[in-house]
């Protein structure tokens, strides 16, 4: 990627010209990261964080779901802004952060981490160490990490750029042998454009 690639102006300007139901990764229902977050078993109390969740309906529906420790974590302020408008009120349940994720001090940390289509956007090692550093210090010892990327027959470039694919074997190397692979999915979704783009879904554990 060009080093002088700005990547907050990129997505500040993808939310600006774009409304949240015409973005490629938009979805009306996110079941599936909903199942991987009920299968950690963390009871509804546990916090949970939602890494690129901006404008996200996820957060809307662990709300419904009575998660009542959530939050969420995106580069642009334009996509967070879209989530606390469409919450209203319910927005003060929420913790938000508008951080890259590769620079996030975490305050504290979480039970489970939630990221769907973030970290195959990190084509360079240097980020992609940042972010597992990041990880580290987020989540607890015994705590799950849900991480949805690009599969291998995934797109190889999305919203203009560049992006890593991964199958459930090449992320766990990527995360290391901290992290223990538990589960893995595959999605077909369907882009608001009607192009379907294959995800693949891996929850681990943080082992240490």
């Amino acid at each position: 990627m060009d080093e002088g690639f700005d990547r907050k102006a990129h997505w500040e300007e993808v939310y600006r010209t774009k409304s949240d139901r015409e973005v490629s990764w938009f979805q009306p229902d996110p079941r599936l990261s909903l199942e991987l977050i009920a299968a950690t078993e963390i009871g509804r109390d546990g916090p949970v964080i939602d890494i690129g969740g901006g404008a996200s309906r996820l957060v809307d529906v662990l709300l419904a779901n009575g998660y009542d420790d959530v939050s969420v974590l995106d580069l642009s302020g334009e996509a967070l802004r879209t989530s606390q408008r469409r919450l209203g009120a319910l927005q003060a349940r929420v913790s938000w952060f508008e951080q890259d994720v590769t620079r996030f001090v975490p305050p504290r940390r979480f039970s489970v981490w939630h990221d769907r289509a973030v970290f195959h956007f990190l084509t360079e090692p240097a980020d992609r160490e940042a972010y597992r550093t990041v990880l580290e210090r987020a989540v607890r010892p015994g705590g799950q990490v849900i991480i949805a990327a690009f599969a291998p027959d995934g797109p190889e470039r999305c919203s203009g750029l560049e992006v890593v694919r991964y199958a459930p074997e090449t992320l766990a190397a990527e995360l290391g042998q901290g992290f223990q692979l538990l589960e893995h999915r595959t999605e077909a979704h369907r882009t608001p454009a009607g192009k379907i783009q294959k995800f693949s879904y891996c929850r681990f554990v943080k082992l240490h």
